[in-house]
């Protein structure tokens, strides 16, 4: 037999649809939870169940579920009155019963409030009753009406001149993205996951550190500075008067490269090197790249050149890890996708791979480094 438990659980269960019909404008009707559960075979136990039952229904405590019996005749019991279902007849009932009688009304009007302002979250409060319930919306649709005025404020998230708690929106980014993306959807960066980046704000930009390998290229530009470090944003727009750019994975060989005309090198910072992906003047320029001869120093590589398909390498070849080579084991690389590089590159990134070797860029002296950065320079 089914016990005031299992309805309590059911009933909950039945909650959000609920709450969906409010969402619909469609008036309570009754819930019915089926109690077709085999009676105990126990007599005395059967008479426990059927007493709890009882006790905790409408008919006893004056409100909540009311039961419907069917009379049938049992070898245990003889004929009894078996429940079959139990049914909340009036919203009251349901609502008391399950304890949300003030958070139903704080739902309706939240509902009311977020589809007078913005009735384009219809659809989105259906899907996600339980979000509604669960969150602040005074505070949720200051939010909103800030950027449904503003769509593209260009303030860190600090700035903003709305009336909330100081950490409100960065303590909330799941949920405001999803209602800005329905409110302000003309004006978001759809490919862009970060928040900031997504909704036009300002923030806390990784850096790209460089040095510039031309004497001249630093006294003309930079008052002769030549180890920098600028946000990526700037570093976007600076388009420097070079033609090398040298992007090596290891910061000590970023610092020691040799300095060389027309260039610059920059510290990739290993898979980090993705903030260089939408620095477009990077594209007329001569990029060559310098890993280690590992397996992720060629995924590395392949990656760099989803940006820019004419990046070349150097150093990173069977000859130099000949040369070189310790045995030294590498980190096992569960990558299976088809990689962006040469034949020659194939074959030894397949050789690595497969025996989990490594030749760190930072083992190769400095002299023969130099001697093929020099070579690299004569063949432009």
């Amino acid at each position: 037999m089914i016990t005031p438990n299992e309805i309590k659980k059911k009933a909950d269960n039945k909650y959000t649809g609920y709450l969906q019909s409010i969402v619909k404008g469609i008036s309570f009707q009754p819930i019915t939870i089926t109690g077709d559960k085999r009676p105990n075979n126990d007599t005395a136990k059967f008479e426990y169940e059927l007493t709890e039952l009882i006790n905790q229904s409408k008919e006893k405590k004056g409100y909540g579920y009311s039961v419907e019996y069917q009379t049938i005749k049992t070898k245990q019991h003889g004929e009894q009155d078996i429940p079959t279902a139990i049914t909340f007849q009036l919203e009251d009932d349901y609502l008391k019963y399950i304890n949300k009688e003030k958070e139903t009304k704080k739902f309706r009007t939240d509902i009311t409030n977020i589809t007078e302002s913005f009735p384009e979250l219809k659809d989105w409060i259906y899907k996600y009753p339980n979000k509604v319930i669960e969150n602040d919306w005074e505070s949720l649709l200051k939010v909103c009406k800030y950027f449904k005025r503003t769509p593209n404020p260009h303030l860190y998230i600090r700035e903003l001149p709305i009336n909330v708690h100081t950490k409100f929106i960065e303590k909330n980014k799941g949920i405001i993205k999803e209602l800005l993306d329905i409110v302000i959807s003309d004006h978001i960066n759809e490919e862009e996951k970060q928040f900031e980046i997504r909704f036009n704000l300002k923030f806390d930009e990784p850096s790209i550190r460089f040095r510039i390998l031309d004497i001249t290229v630093s006294q003309s530009l930079f008052n002769e500075i030549t180890d920098i470090s600028v946000p990526v944003s700037q570093f976007q727009r600076l388009n420097l008067p070079i033609k090398k750019v040298y992007i090596v994975e290891n910061k000590i060989n970023m610092l020691s490269f040799p300095m060389r005309n027309d260039s610059i090198v920059i510290w990739g910072h290993g898979f980090g090197i993705e903030v260089l992906k939408n620095v477009k003047w990077l594209n007329s320029k001569h990029i060559y790249y310098w890993g280690d001869i590992d397996a992720q120093g060629f995924e590395i590589l392949s990656q760099v050149r989803t940006y820019f398909p004419s990046t070349q390498s150097f150093m990173m070849n069977k000859e130099t890890f000949d040369l070189f080579n310790e045995n030294d084991k590498g980190t096992k690389s569960n990558v299976t996708t088809d990689l962006m590089l040469t034949k020659e590159e194939r074959q030894l990134y397949d050789y690595l791979k497969k025996n989990d070797l490594r030749l760190e860029q930072e083992k190769i002296p400095f002299e023969y480094a130099k001697k093929i950065i020099f070579e690299i320079d004569k063949s432009i």
